[in-house]
């Protein structure tokens, strides 16, 4: 049975690879790399010049792949990034402990209809919890990173850094299958606009209208706007997170709208690098929270 079991894997792990993915091992049963890590490191092979991590070493190469899975009844990681691929996760409300709130194939079919389409018809995956996997082709020449949230709940995206489990493999929780044999679509121009890091551009001073809040509001808005367009690179989402919790409380006390904060604090992360998606998902967050835990203005 595990000879068969491996034989299975490996056919699927050379599938994969003819569609030009890069694929590595998983543990047997788990969705974890069965590679070394740095200190385990043996210097050798793929890792001669320096220690490899899983996405350096993913691989198309049918000798390599062949020698890997004849070791043991390993799971298939795809390596987004290396092959190329962006891939949309749609997780179920009850995985993430959400039940009776809409799953990510709703938000996102929703999403879809807002964007003035239908749901993308491309290769695609059932999950071991019962989500979705959607595979599409990344644009040439454009690097997407992962991200969790920022498209809308439950639903993530692996790009660069990131990996999939390939159908095919199985958990405890449940198998991987292919829901269809369709190929692997483009990403949608209208999505990627949303994934996409919005160009640097010069970050002046912000301009605020002074009818749209008071004057502390006004104050307190600029400088943090400030302080993010200051952020090093590694901390900028953090620190967006941060300063639009702080001009919360204004918004919880009526000085200053909530479309107003949004605006700015988006102009700002936008300018900064960050994504349309991070910045939005980062300041509703910010704020949902500061408004809850706002003290009345007298105690402030």
């Amino acid at each position: 049975m595990t000879h068969d079991r491996s034989t299975a894997l490996l056919h699927t792990a050379l599938e994969a690879a003819a569609r030009g993915w890069h694929v590595f091992p998983l543990r047997p049963g788990t969705k974890r790399p069965a590679l070394h890590g740095e200190k385990a490191c043996p210097r050798t092979g793929p890792c001669a010049a320096g220690h490899l991590k899983w996405e350096q070493r993913a691989t198309t190469d049918p000798g390599r792949i062949r020698a890997a899975w004849s070791r043991a009844p390993f799971n298939i990681g795809v390596a987004c990034g290396p092959s190329g691929l962006v891939v949309i996760d749609l997780d179920t409300s009850e995985h993430k402990g959400s039940a009776g709130a809409p799953d990510g194939a709703t938000t996102f079919a929703a999403l879809c209809e807002r964007a003035g389409h239908t749901v993308p018809d491309t290769y695609r995956t059932r999950t071991a919890s019962g989500g979705t996997h959607l595979y599409f082709t990344a644009p040439h020449g454009v690097r997407l990173a992962n991200t969790a949230g920022a498209v809308g709940p439950l639903v993530d995206t692996r790009a660069h850094g990131g990996y999939v489990v390939a159908a095919g493999s199985t958990t405890p929780t449940g198998p991987y299958e292919p829901l269809c044999a369709a190929e692997t679509a483009a990403l949608p121009s209208w999505l990627l606009t949303i994934l996409q890091p919005a160009p640097r551009r010069p970050v002046g001073l912000l301009r605020l209208p002074a009818v749209d809040g008071s004057r502390a509001a006004l104050a307190a808005l600029e400088a943090e706007c400030a302080v993010v367009a200051a952020a090093p690179e590694g901390l900028r989402n953090a620190t967006l997170n941060r300063s639009a919790f702080k001009v919360g409380r204004f918004v919880a006390w009526g000085e200053i709208p909530r479309h107003v904060v949004e605006a700015a604090f988006q102009a700002a992360g936008e300018a900064h690098g960050l994504t349309v998606a991070e910045c939005r998902a980062t300041i509703r967050s910010a704020l949902d929270s500061s408004l809850r835990k706002a003290r009345p203005r007298e105690a402030a």
